[in-house]
């Protein structure tokens, strides 16, 4: 089951295209790195691909169909900013429960105490957030999770928990995931393939190459 963006363009009001003729394709159970210079694409392209933000041109597709405008989204996105995505009005227990539900074992993992799912979001710190963020996008619904700088803000020992039960939980679902991330070394340890997102003015704007690591 591939999610496959072909030949997308996008640009913000009247300004240069932000991605133009960008392909790219991720397998189910791949794990699969977005690399590229700050502001050249990638955030945009994520979005994209997670249904957040529709092209100029071109389609995204789930397995050779469009993705679903109603109902859970099988394609999930987390941000780097969890406090971005957390409605400030809830107490945790309901942004955990918003969605599908999500499995025990996985709230479990990613160390979510008890005790914090009736706090509100400004009572938690940024890591604490996150982990509610990626436990609310890892169900067994899910087939494609992209990580946008998911753990870039936290400190090492979070970043390797979080990452520790993503990639075991990708594994189990056989979900595929695109890591959008800055940090080389990150990439290097859990990807197979990554994917650069071409300067955009280079000859080829917004074109991406592929090499596997």
């Amino acid at each position: 089951m591939p999610l496959e963006g072909q030949d997308l363009y996008y640009r913000y009001g009247n300004g240069p295209w932000v991605l133009a003729g960008v392909n790219i394709a991720i397998k189910s159970g791949e794990v699969v790195g977005l690399i590229g210079s700050s502001g050249y694409g990638k955030t945009t392209l994520g979005r994209i691909l997670a249904g957040y933000e529709q092209p100029h041109r071109g389609t995204v597709k789930l397995n050779g169909s469009l993705l679903p405008r109603r109902g859970y989204n099988p394609v999930q996105l987390v941000f780097q900013h969890p406090e971005k995505a957390i409605n400030p009005r809830w107490r945790m227990q309901d942004t955990l429960y918003e969605g599908e539900r999500p499995d025990a074992a996985i709230v479990q993992s990613l160390g979510i105490q008890q005790a914090w799912l009736k706090r509100w979001p400004n009572e938690l710190s940024g890591g604490e957030l996150q982990r509610f963020c990626v436990a609310r996008a890892l169900t067994q619904k899910t087939r494609f999770l992209i990580a946008d700088e998911m753990t870039t803000m936290l400190d090492a020992v979070t970043q390797a928990q979080i990452w520790h039960v993503v990639l075991y939980f990708a594994r189990k679902y056989d979900m595929g995931v695109l890591v959008v991330s800055h940090e080389k070394n990150l990439i290097q340890r859990i990807c197979s393939r990554v994917v650069h997102l071409a300067d955009l003015n280079s000859k080829q704007p917004g074109r991406i190459s592929c090499i596997s690591v």
